[in-house]
């Protein structure tokens, strides 16, 4: 197949790119600057670029046009944002989205996938829910919000007539992450996390991204379109994935369980600080909020398209292993460049 991926240099998007190449699929990636070290990875993986941007429609319906599947991955993910990011975001999750599918309708495209998310699904109960659950709670993100109204742009477009599926996977755990999970971990590995933590019986099914990039795969290939697929990887609460933590070399020694409230009103000064640091406000009232109970089954995708994913101790340590290689590669950086995602290939 040739497949058009947008999304495909950022962090889930790399091993996308890779898992379809892979496959043998002849893959096309969007790039807003085709000469950036991202791309030029994406590049190097067999992937051939074209210039575009998924806030502008008509940069991407050359490179789209003739596609047999069309992936939409492209998302901004962050919290503690300022009105700047919040706009960014907006225009790449929702107005990109509407894009995306858009043109992919208009170009006859047959296959389509999504990149949702549980979020856009709510938050659940501690119990394990799957494709069939519907929100019971409000939003608590600017992140939520946005992928909750992409989320319904891809059921229109589906009921519009656009072959699509939907895949939503939970938040995605690897080497050199960008997520709160990411600097969280490096913080532990670089012994400046704090001995304070919240809400330890959250449950959460972190996903490998590497499992999930072949998951997406999957559902390209061979998904039902018009279905939801939910890849996400074995439930683990706080409490027990920084138990997890505690087998390889760091320092987290948690004391004190705050109450979300108090937490969030430590985070509420760091968030500027973290900025004028050259970092995102990983520690933020946001992120306090974004902990909750999300308890997503796989089970849909194991079964009808034979997915697996490792467990959730192993997804852990691989990727301890993997960030403690980095940051022997840092040297004796500054404390953000240590903590700061490195560049690809870097």
């Amino acid at each position: 197949m040739k497949v058009f991926i947008t999304g495909g240099t950022g962090f889930i998007g790399q091993y996308l790119v890779r898992s379809m190449v892979r496959n043998g699929h002849q893959v096309v990636v969007l790039a807003r600057d085709p000469g950036s070290a991202a791309a030029r990875l994406a590049e190097r993986d067999g992937a051939r670029l074209a210039r575009g941007d998924v806030t502008e429609r008509d940069s991407m319906r050359q490179a789209m046009a003739g596609a047999d599947a069309v992936i939409h991955n492209a998302g901004h993910y962050e919290f503690g944002l300022d009105a700047a990011a919040r706009r960014r975001m907006v225009g790449t999750n929702i107005v990109g989205t509407e894009n995306v599918l858009a043109l992919a309708l208009e170009l006859g495209i047959p296959r389509a996938v999504h990149v949702s998310s549980v979020v856009a699904l709510g938050e659940t109960g501690p119990e394990p829910c799957d494709e069939g659950y519907a929100r019971r709670a409000p939003v608590r993100t600017w992140y939520e919000q946005t992928k909750t109204e992409a989320h319904a742009i891809a059921v229109r477009y589906g009921e519009r007539g656009l072959p699509v599926a939907i895949v939503c996977p939970n938040a995605v755990i690897g080497p050199n992450d960008h997520s709160v999970w990411g600097y969280f971990l490096r913080m532990y590995l670089n012994r400046v996390m704090p001995p304070v933590c919240w809400s330890p019986d959250r449950i959460m099914s972190l996903v490998p991204v590497e499992d999930l990039a072949d998951g997406m795969a999957l559902v390209t290939e061979r998904g039902r379109m018009g279905e939801t697929y939910l890849l996400t990887g074995e439930p683990a609460s706080v409490r027990e994935t920084v138990e997890t933590w505690k087998e390889r070399p760091g320092a987290c020694q948690v004391r004190f369980w705050l109450p979300p409230w108090l937490m969030a009103a430590s985070c509420r000064p760091l968030e500027p600080l973290l900025r004028l640091a050259g970092m995102p406000a990983f520690l933020s009232r946001e992120t306090v909020r974004a902990v909750m109970h999300l308890n997503y089954s796989s089970r849909k995708a194991q079964r009808e398209l034979g997915w697996t994913h490792r467990s959730a101790r192993a997804m852990w340590l691989g990727t301890i292993d993997a960030e403690l290689a980095l940051l022997a590669r840092r040297g004796k950086a500054g404390l953000a460049a240590r903590l700061n995602p490195l560049p690809p290939g870097g």
